[in-house]
């Protein structure tokens, strides 16, 4: 299955949980859950006031990845990827900053290190 296709279908609209495809095209769900959409949020708008309401935050964010498509948490997007990339879905490269949801990383300890991927960011966060 393509991306384009399971966001367009319509039986796979307003499910609540989380939907990626692996690099074979198979769906992957997990729940969601409303204080994990909370955290979204706090770390969505603690990056836009770090960025000092520059470029734009985006949670839910598809990137096109060599293990398929893998939806970021949170990430935030500079002006001039924007500028680039626009909307598209997904997108074919890592935004500058891309928080993965815990099932794309290695570790959920302490740290929190995402995907090693070319397209997905690694990135280390610790809470």
């Amino acid at each position: 299955m393509e991306w384009a296709q399971l966001i367009n279908n319509p039986f796979l609209k307003d499910l609540p949980f989380k939907i990626e495809l692996n690099k074979w095209g198979k769906i992957l769900m997990s729940p969601a859950s409303n204080s994990h959409g909370h955290i979204q949020f706090e770390i969505g708008a603690k990056i836009k006031e770090g960025k000092k309401g520059q470029g734009k935050v985006i949670t839910e964010c598809s990137i096109q990845t060599s293990q398929g498509v893998k939806v970021a948490d949170v990430a935030w997007i500079s002006d001039e990827f924007f500028a680039q990339y626009g909307y598209d879905t997904p997108y074919k490269r890592a935004p500058e900053i891309s928080i993965p949801s815990p099932i794309n990383c290695q570790s959920l300890l302490d740290d929190y290190y995402c995907v090693n991927d070319k397209s997905f960011r690694r990135t280390k966060w610790t809470f």
